[in-house]
């Protein structure tokens, strides 16, 4: 896998015992999927998804539950999807942001009955990792 964000790139041609390697375009490291052209795009859609199922999960089976089991299970199974690298993969594209929104917006008026608090605090934990990781960089 090459990293560039160059429109033409040339071929590589990588072999290993005489057997060509093929090129990828995208790979998943450490749960986080890494693109060839450095955009988050694959991996924005891969987490909108699996936070789409942990979320039908969640709903399905805490639909009777009390409101403190369904912050807990939305506090230890969902939001955990949301937040996992999110300091190097956070996203500033439009489309990226409202399709994380909606699926925030869902959860929170499952778990919390409302639609802006869930939201405003994973956005500030998302700045607040991007901060921590900067730090941890820098020190």
């Amino acid at each position: 896998m090459c990293f560039t964000r160059a429109r033409v790139k040339g071929p590589l041609k990588y072999s290993l015992l005489g057997k060509a390697v093929p090129e990828a375009i995208s790979c998943k490291y450490l749960g986080i999927i890494l693109r060839s052209d450095l955009t988050w795009a694959d991996h924005v859609k891969y987490t909108v998804k699996k936070a789409w199922k942990a979320l039908h999960f969640i709903m399905r089976i805490s639909r009777k539950g009390n409101i403190k089991a369904k912050r807990l299970a939305y506090s230890s199974l969902f939001r955990p999807i949301l937040e996992y690298g999110a300091a190097c993969w956070d996203p500033y594209r439009e489309g990226q942001i409202r399709d994380l929104d909606r699926v925030q917006r869902k959860a929170g008026k499952f778990a919390h009955h409302t639609n802006s608090l869930i939201l405003g605090k994973l956005e500030s934990r998302r700045k607040i990792a991007r901060l921590c990781a900067l730090y941890k960089a820098y020190r």
